[in-house]
């Protein structure tokens, strides 16, 4: 029988595509926890993970982190898993960053209130863009036919051919949805010593796999693969046009099997900073990704060419994974050709309700 270790958790940013997945994975593994989500749902298409939320008996529930008043109800939360966010890179730039800032800042600050009350063990989403972006831009690098590549000796620290480390340079600006994720990691660091609460944050890159509503800003993986199935457009946007970025993607069960690990033995991991992602052996750049896609649906795409970059955009990013891999084994195990398989497998068995969202 298994084991019960929690009573109840809530994860916010629940009917995201993060969000869900989690609930349902920890669900499974843990029938007995009683697991709750929270989401606006403003993102077109989380409202499709309410039937499949209610179908894995997880409670559903319709609030958003900027009303503290929404989480009040909530009793008695052992574990707050934070899912929640404005997840754009580009998000603030077109007009005010309030809700973006409200949102990613002050949301996680409720979140961190009911915690505090709680004295709920905190998982915090971070993201790989807390990193400077003129940094990053800075890398010296290699390019092959199909992507550039990360050189092993480097100007500053934190970076080698392995990715980016923990230790990369944190000076400079990083888009105003970096900062909002960085200024909430700082705040969870002080509530941890303060209010001695467990805590964990989880800097995650390119988290990828079926059921997540790609857009051209956020979720990459599926928006190129539903643009080949559906036969939409798509650009190769900056870098010479060539589609040679990279970014290192990570399958949300492999996410899900980390966090797993964390929840069960809190104190191995709690007070700490991790970089997670696919890494090297998990990475791809869009000119392979469009390759892939063309072998499993045969459709080929006149991809257009953008040769200015966009604000914030960087040639690589990948994760130097060896701080979580060190301590506890973790490594993905789900390769770019099988993540597609199972998105092209979930795209089809769903056509009908995702080409509204997809196409």
């Amino acid at each position: 029988m298994k084991k019960k270790l929690f009573s109840k958790i809530l994860i916010t940013g629940g009917a995201g595509f993060v969000g869900s997945n989690l609930a349902i994975f920890l669900k499974k593994d843990f029938p007995k926890t009683e697991v709750i989500c929270l989401d606006n749902l403003k993102r077109r298409g989380s409202e499709l993970s309410i039937s499949r939320l209610k179908e894995n008996n997880i409670l559903f529930f319709h609030g958003d982190i900027r009303n503290k008043e929404d989480l009040q109800g909530i009793k008695n939360v052992d574990v707050l898993i934070e899912c929640s966010a404005e997840p754009s890179v580009l998000a603030g730039y077109d007009g005010s960053p309030e809700y973006l800032i409200n949102t990613n800042l002050m949301g996680t600050l409720n979140c961190l209130e009911l915690a505090r009350k709680n004295k709920s063990m905190f998982i915090f989403l971070s993201t790989s863009r807390v990193y400077p972006t003129k940094t990053l831009n800075s890398l010296d690098l290699e390019e092959s036919d199909s992507r550039f590549e990360i050189k092993h000796q480097q100007p500053f620290q934190g970076i080698s051919d392995k990715g980016v480390s923990e230790n990369f340079p944190l000076e400079g600006s990083r888009s105003l949805y970096g900062a909002t994720k960085l200024a909430s990691e700082i705040i969870i660091n002080e509530y941890a010593s303060a209010f001695n609460l467990k805590t964990v944050i989880n800097r995650c890159g390119v988290i990828t796999g079926p059921w997540q509503m790609g857009k051209i800003d956020q979720g990459v993986v599926v928006l190129w693969a539903a643009k080949h199935f559906f036969k939409g457009k798509l650009s190769y946007i900056g870098f010479g046009g060539l589609g040679k970025q990279v970014r290192d993607i990570l399958h949300v069960k492999d996410l899900y099997d980390l966090i797993k690990l964390q929840l069960t033995n809190i104190n191995k991991f709690s007070g700490e900073t991790y970089n997670v992602g696919g890494g090297r052996n998990v990475s791809i750049s869009l000119k392979e990704l469009t390759e892939i896609c063309q072998k499993h649906t045969k459709n080929k795409l006149n991809i257009s060419k953008v040769l200015e970059n966009r604000n914030q955009d960087v040639p690589v990013y990948i994760t130097d994974i060896s701080k979580i891999n060190k301590l506890c084994g973790w490594k993905p195990k789900i390769k770019p050709e099988e993540i597609l398989k199972e998105v092209f497998l979930w795209l089809k068995k769903n056509e009908k309700q995702l080409k509204p969202i997809l196409k």
